[in-house]
C-alpha cells in the first residue's frame, strides 16, 4: 500500500508525496551516476602511450602503443585505446581532471540521499521520525538505547574525501605542466583510485547496510491530515487568497485544514475528495482528482 507522507521544500512542510516519490527521485540519482561513471570511463580508455618524451614517438616502433593497447584491453576487458593526439595526451591531464569531476558528482549525489535519509531517520520522538534505519550500533557512549546512523555518516565521510580528492586532481591538471609534459600523473592517478574505491566501497556497505534494512514508520502518514499545506488543494475550489487564509488560521488556532475548510461551506462529500492526500500525489486540479 502507498504510503503517503508530508513533503519538504526549502525544508518547511509542502503538499503530500509518496514515499516512494522520494526514493523514485534517488533512483534517478543513481541512474545518473551510472551514467556519468560510464561517461568517466569513457574519457580514460583513451592512453598517452606511444609519444615517449614530447609526444612525437622518437625512438619507439609504430606500432608500440597499439600493440600494447590490444594486449592490455585483452588483459583487463576494457576496450583501451591508443591518443589521437599524443601531444595533447601527455602534455596535460585534462581527461583525468573530466573524469574525476564525474565522481565528484556522483559522491554530491549519494551525499545527498545519505542526508535525506539521515533526516527522516531522525529521532524516534523529537525528530523527523519517518523512517526506522537499521541499529547497525545501537547505543551511544553514554545514551542506552539511541541509535547512531553510523552507516549514513561513513558514506558522507567517504563523499567530503571525494569532493576534496576532486580540488587535488584539479591542480595537478592545472599546475602539473608546463609545455609538453604533466608531472602530477602519479598524484592525479592515485588520488582518483582512492576515490573511486571510496565511493565503491562506501555505496555498496550503504546499500547493504542502511537501505536494504529501512522501515517506514507510522509518522509520515500521521502527519498528513494534520498538515497546513492541504490547503493547497481548496485554492481551485476556494480561490488561493481564501485557502491561504485557511492555512494562516490552521497554523495559529492548532485546527486541522478540514475543520476550518467545513465551516467555509464545503460539504464532507467534497472535502473527502478534495482532501484526500491520495489525489495530491499526481498531477490535476482540485487535488488531482483529473489526473489518470
Amino acid at each position: 500500500m502507498p504510503i503517503i507522507k508530508t513533503g519538504r521544500t526549502h525544508l518547511p512542510d509542502a503538499t503530500p508525496i509518496r514515499l516512494g516519490q522520494e526514493f523514485k527521485g534517488y533512483a534517478g540519482q543513481l541512474e545518473e551516476s551510472e551514467r556519468r561513471a560510464e561517461q568517466a570511463l569513457a574519457d580514460l580508455a583513451e592512453v598517452a602511450l606511444g609519444g615517449t618524451a614530447v609526444g612525437t614517438g622518437i625512438n619507439s616502433h609504430p606500432e608500440f602503443a597499439a600493440r600494447v593497447c590490444e594486449r592490455l584491453s585483452r588483459a583487463t576487458g576494457l576496450a583501451l585505446r591508443e591518443s589521437s593526439n599524443h601531444f595533447h595526451a601527455q602534455a596535460t591531464l585534462d581527461a583525468l581532471v573530466s573524469a574525476h569531476a564525474r565522481l565528484k558528482t556522483i559522491a554530491v549525489s549519494l551525499w545527498k540521499i545519505a542526508g535525506d535519509l539521515r533526516l527522516m531517520g531522525s529521532g524516534p520522538r523529537a525528530g523527523i521520525g519517518e523512517l526506522n534505519l537499521p541499529e547497525v550500533q545501537p547505543g551511544s557512549s553514554i545514551m542506552p538505547g539511541k541509535v547512531n546512523p553510523v552507516i549514513v555518516e561513513s558514506l558522507t565521510m567517504a563523499c567530503a574525501r571525494v569532493i576534496g580528492n576532486d580540488l587535488t586532481v584539479t591542480l595537478c591538471g592545472q599546475s602539473g605542466s608546463f609545455f609538453e609534459l604533466n608531472v602530477m600523473m602519479p598524484l592525479g592517478g592515485v588520488t582518483a583510485l582512492e576515490s573511486i574505491s571510496l565511493l565503491t566501497n562506501s555505496a555498496n556497505n550503504f546499500a547493504a547496510r542502511c537501505v536494504d534494512g529501512i522501515e517506514a514508520t507510522a509518522r509520515g502518514p500521521e502527519t498528513v491530515e494534520k498538515g497546513l499545506m492541504l490547503a493547497t488543494a481548496l485554492a481551485p475550489v476556494l480561490g488561493y487568497d481564501e485557502a491561504a487564509r485557511i492555512a494562516k488560521e490552521a497554523g495559529r488556532s492548532g485546527r486541522t485544514i478540514r475543520e476550518l475548510a467545513r465551516e467555509k461551506g464545503l460539504d464532507e462529500a467534497t472535502l473527502d475528495k478534495v482532501l484526500d492526500p491520495a489525489t495530491m500525489v499526481e498531477p490535476g486540479l482540485e487535488g488531482g482528482s483529473t489526473s489518470g
